[in-house]
């Protein structure tokens, strides 16, 4: 049984069992707990850990867990009814109103039932997370010398230095952000490149979550369609003349949800129409390490050959690691990555260290590369 469900199996348990003891009554002890429901006292630690944490028991160092006591009814509900009103943007003709819908994004992050296999988030399977080479980097990164103190707010300049060599060209680590993962990223990026009522061109069809966080700045999505061989440069010329617009977003390689890879002939063509019109492409480079070993060369990112800085290029660990190393970066030239810094720092100030600290000793040690090895080979 996976140790998850035996905590929630054992929870529902001894729920069904805290009416036996009065308020203050104490439950058995964690051994006896052990031998009584066959679990490990791991599991018997964080159920009792989760009945805390709902106040339905209380932990007493050297003593045990007791039953608490019975908690004052919650007081009635207030009237929130005005909140509508406020929300709606109904303030005059230069309000921009903001859809703020997170249902796509929920899809993904929702948890799967036992036994299904889930493709639609594009995260690892738990058995391909290298669950062990994590656990070990963060161990190792607690122990680093000011691991819990404050990082700089554009991050740690190693783990920069290490972004900006996957991602190539002449890149450095000065050009680099490190970001709350990809979607952080991209959110970031949409807000420091066009201003509330802009239009942003995005690829038909694509990613829901880049289309959640543009209509939550109050942007507004633009379809060009995609083909075979990626987006229409011809469309995409005739939309930016069309619109105005200043930036686009694209998935060049492994596009979602097609999956397609933007055409060698077609790349050169997206840059220049974009600098162009003046705007930028915002370049989500999402999947690049979950290439299958048989996949042939990868054509390399639209920001490995763009000294105009017309590409913002967003890079993840946590796609190729664990949802939960949320790790990433934003890769820009010229006054657009201050833009980006001051709106990222204002946002959350920075990525906290210790994760930072610990990315840096996953991608370090040998360890890493075995698990990318293991994900080419897959059969």
């Amino acid at each position: 049984m996976h140790e998850r469900s035996s905590v929630s199996e054992l929870v529902n348990a001894l729920k069904g069992e805290l009416n036996r003891y009065s308020p203050g009554g104490k439950l058995p002890s964690s051994r006896a707990l052990v031998e009584r429901f066959k679990v490990s006292p791991v599991t018997v630690s964080r159920a009792v850990a989760q009945l805390a944490a709902e106040g339905l028991v209380v932990t007493r160092p050297g003593s045990g867990a007791f039953r608490a006591e019975a908690r004052a009814a919650a007081p009635a509900p207030g009237d929130t009814s005005w909140q509508e009103v406020s929300l709606s943007g109904d303030g005059g003709p230069e309000v921009v109103p903001r859809t703020v819908d997170a249902s796509g994004v929920l899809v993904t992050l929702a948890a799967p039932p036992p036994g299904v296999i889930e493709f639609n988030g594009g995260y690892l399977h738990p058995g391909l997370q290298p669950e062990r080479a994590l656990a070990a980097a963060l161990a190792r990164a607690g122990r680093r010398p000011g691991a819990w103190g404050r990082p700089p707010t554009d991050g740690l300049s190693d783990l920069r230095a290490w972004f900006a060599r996957e991602i190539g060209g002449t890149l450095t680590a000065a050009d680099v952000l490190i970001t709350a993962g990809g979607q952080s990223a991209l959110a970031t990026a949409l807000r420091a490149l066009a201003p509330p009522g802009a239009p942003v061109l995005v690829e038909s069809p694509t990613y829901p979550g880049m289309l959640a966080a543009a209509r939550a700045t109050g942007l507004r999505p633009v379809p060009v369609p995609v083909d075979a061989d990626g987006v229409r440069p011809d469309l995409l010329e005739a939309a930016f003349r069309a619109t105005g617009a200043r930036v686009f977003v694209c998935q060049p390689l492994f596009q979602n949800p097609t999956g397609v890879i933007l055409a060698q002939d077609r790349r050169e063509r997206i840059v220049r129409a974009a600098r162009e019109a003046g705007a930028f492409v915002v370049e989500d480079d999402f999947a690049r390490r979950l290439v299958h070993a048989d996949a042939g060369p990868l054509p390399e990112p639209l920001a490995a050959h763009d000294p105009d800085g017309v590409v913002v290029h967003v890079r993840s660990l946590t796609k190729v690691t664990s949802p939960s190393l949320r790790v990433g970066a934003l890769a820009a030239r010229g006054p657009v990555l201050e833009r980006l810094r001051a709106i990222q720092v204002v946002d959350s100030f920075f990525v906290p260290r210790p994760v930072q600290e610990a990315a840096l000793e996953l991608v370090g040690s040998p360890a890493w590369e075995r698990h990318l090895l293991s994900l080419i080979h897959i059969s």
